[in-house]
């Protein structure tokens, strides 16, 4: 099998113990502490250690989210706003240089100074209608189909930030990290 290495940089490494967007919009988001952390402890099969979804049974096949920060530039820059705080969508590992959207159904690697961790690309990370609130009117939407990519831990290890290389059995387009994927048909953007 072919195997494609991808330079690489992970930006923020988001850790959080409880959901920040639930309820009303109108009635703002949770205080709940968030950590944008130097290096995360990911479980083979269970997520981030420290975060809200880790062991959930629901979200065993998408305990982990990769966004790739030229999704995020690019929202900003088609709805004329400033740039986003790359957190605020509450993705685990913000990327740049990547292009997630193949991997879905795919095992890849990310590696870094700090460890080594490979995953399964399970499923499109479909924003919430909360994008509209805290990053500008009309993100909901244009996040669709590139809000991101849920994945299973396949293995346990240390990620940090910093240059990383992302190992993958598909040849990637880093160029096209901001573009928004086609959705199977029957599937909701």
């Amino acid at each position: 099998m072919a195997e494609y290495r991808y330079d690489v940089d992970i930006l923020h490494l988001l850790v959080s113990p409880d959901h920040a967007y639930f309820g009303r919009a109108k009635d703002g988001a949770a205080d709940v502490p968030t950590a944008d952390a130097e290096t995360i402890n990911v479980v083979a099969g269970k997520g981030i250690l420290g975060d809200r979804f880790f062991g959930k049974a629901a979200h065993m096949d998408a305990a982990v989210t990769l966004m790739a920060v030229e999704s995020l530039e690019a929202i900003a820059e088609e709805l004329g706003a400033q740039p986003f705080d790359p957190l605020l969508p509450r993705r685990n590992i913000i990327l740049r240089g990547a292009e997630l959207t193949p991997l879905i159904g795919e095992d890849f690697v990310l590696e870094t100074p700090a460890g080594t961790v490979s995953f399964h690309g399970g499923r499109h990370a479909h924003p919430c209608a909360w994008m509209d609130r805290v990053l500008a009117p009309g993100a909901h939407k244009a996040m669709r189909g590139r809000g991101g990519l849920r994945c299973r831990p396949l293995t346990s290890g240390i990620l940090g930030q910093g240059p990383a290389v992302l190992v993958s059995p598909l040849r990637l387009d880093p160029a096209r990290a901001h573009v928004a994927s086609v959705l199977r048909p029957g599937r909701l953007p």
